[in-house]
């Protein structure tokens, strides 16, 4: 029995000592500083980044605009209305359909017109009639006054008849001029080139004048009503140019303001800008809602970085550049904000040169000094971990 107790005692010693001998090396390998592989481990060698996380500064045309919105409408458009009353026989065209000025679009009934055409051809022959024997009245009677065998009352009654008879030509063949114009208002034709955009008659109507039947529009110039605010109106100027982004098509327009109204709107207080704009190819119809950019100030060949790319520290402005494989802060002063070409850009007025390689997106605060890489195009992940992107 003490033997056993004493084997026990034994084994719990040696376990003691093992224990107390494994919390040494333990203490004294977490005193031990770390290699430096394990330094490398914690902070990254080499800065990755994607292609499109880089750029080369130059110059660019930079514009500050203003944007505006608006409906389209033809320039030129024409309203056709009925210019005699009567009914409607031929309709020839429909809406769509281009016409060209002069083209024949309706035509009325024309037989009443014809009758009164062919009355004021005979009331003119009548008063040609009388005037004929007025003349010759008046030609016999001086004849007479002359030899003595008149009094001179006479041939002035003579005289007065044939005034009158000549008057009666004149007004004769003045409802002529007029029966023969009704006559040919019958026929209704096109006053401008275009196409037709609403047809509001049928054969077989009746209306009267001033009646509206067609209307054309000529879609090769078109305009944009936009409204200003009446603060930004001293930087809009005839002439100014405009990028006119239109619903349904990809690429923008280059407009010109025209005409800008001299007066306000009541209750919005803005003042209305018409923007023209070309449209040759007939993409644009009239009725379509455009957003436009207009040009409030240019510069031209000016050092521009995207606006993403400016960061500021401090009130001090600046941008991350690539200068022999290294991450530098360049210091920069800023100018005019506007667009150059490739969305929302600044100026670079000092600090920068031209074809600097830069950082241009905002991806936090990075190490100056890191080593720079440049990532493949094939999708390699960027080493280290960088900093996420704000």
């Amino acid at each position: 029995m003490l033997k056993r107790r004493s084997r026990y005692l034994i084994i719990l010693a040696v376990l003691l000592m093992a224990a107390g001998g494994g919390a040494a090396v333990l203490k004294k390998k977490q005193a031990q500083p770390a290699t430096p592989a394990m330094q490398s481990a914690q902070a990254p060698a080499v800065l990755e980044f994607l292609p499109g996380d880089v750029m080369r500064v130059e110059p660019r045309d930079l514009r500050r605009r203003l944007p505006v919105s608006g409906s389209l409408r033809a320039v030129n458009q024409a309203s056709v209305k009925a210019r005699v009353g009567g009914e409607v026989r031929e309709v020839l065209v429909r809406e769509g359909e281009a016409v060209h000025a002069g083209q024949v679009l309706v035509k009325m009934d024309v037989s009443e017109y014809q009758a009164r055409l062919d009355q004021a051809k005979g009331a003119l022959a009548a008063a040609r009639g009388q005037l004929e024997i007025a003349s010759k009245t008046r030609d016999n009677n001086k004849a007479l006054l002359e030899k003595g065998f008149i009094s001179k009352n006479a041939f002035d009654n003579a005289e007065s008849q044939f005034n009158i008879a000549r008057a009666n030509v004149d007004s004769a063949r003045g409802a002529l001029d007029v029966a023969q114009k009704a006559l040919g208002d019958t026929v209704i034709r096109a006053p401008i080139s275009g196409l037709v955009s609403s047809r509001s008659v049928q054969p077989g109507e009746k209306v009267s004048p001033d009646n509206r039947l067609l209307d054309i529009v000529d879609l090769r110039q078109m305009e944009m009503e936009a409204a200003v605010p009446a603060a930004d109106i001293v930087n809009i100027t005839i002439g100014q140019e405009v990028q006119v982004r239109v619903e349904g098509l990809s690429a923008p327009l280059t407009g010109t303001v025209v005409r800008i109204n001299p007066s306000t709107q009541s209750g919005s207080r803005s003042i209305l800008t018409y923007v023209q704009i070309a449209n040759p190819q007939g993409l644009l119809r009239a009725g379509m809602f455009g957003e436009a950019q207009l040009t409030i100030a240019r510069k031209a060949g000016v050092l521009t970085v995207p606006q993403s790319a400016i960061q500021s520290d401090a009130g001090q402005t600046y941008v991350y550049a690539i200068e022999n494989g290294k991450l530098l802060q360049k210091p920069v002063e800023l100018g005019m904000r506007g667009d150059d070409g490739g969305g929302n850009a600044v100026e670079i007025l000092k600090g920068l040169e031209s074809g600097a390689q830069i950082v241009r997106n905002n991806l936090g605060t990075l190490r100056t000094g890191t080593p720079i890489r440049i990532a493949q195009p094939a999708g390699m992940a960027v080493a280290g971990n960088l900093p996420a992107q704000k």
